[in-house]
């Protein structure tokens, strides 16, 4: 069964332009997160930027929600977020702060 995943963290406004690069970099500077983010079963990912308040929205379908949580203990993760720590609000583990949302409505 896919789970849907909608999700809020924030980057300093500062560097929008950097986040994005990076993230355009993912695939050939990190081949590591993008195959464990596979490898996971996550599909469909979009992560979207309002410029005025430095919020993020990401939204992404996973098959297995606890294959994907286990991500998080992976080198190539924690890699990743080192890389991306000083963008964004991140927590001591340099994971970035995430809000999960409620999906209260959903069209196929």
């Amino acid at each position: 069964m896919t789970v849907r995943l909608g999700q809020m963290m924030h980057v300093n406004p500062n560097y929008f332009d950097e986040y994005e690069r990076r993230h355009r970099s993912l695939p050939t500077k990190f081949p590591q997160m993008k195959k464990a983010l596979k490898e996971a079963g996550a599909h469909n990912y979009s992560i979207y930027l309002d410029k005025k308040t430095g919020t993020l929205f990401a939204y992404l379908e996973v098959d297995d929600i606890e294959k994907y949580k286990a991500i998080a203990k992976t080198e190539g993760c924690k890699e990743w977020w080192h890389y991306m720590a000083k963008l964004m609000d991140v927590n001591p583990d340099e994971s970035p702060v995430t809000y999960d949302l409620h999906e209260v409505f959903h069209m196929d």
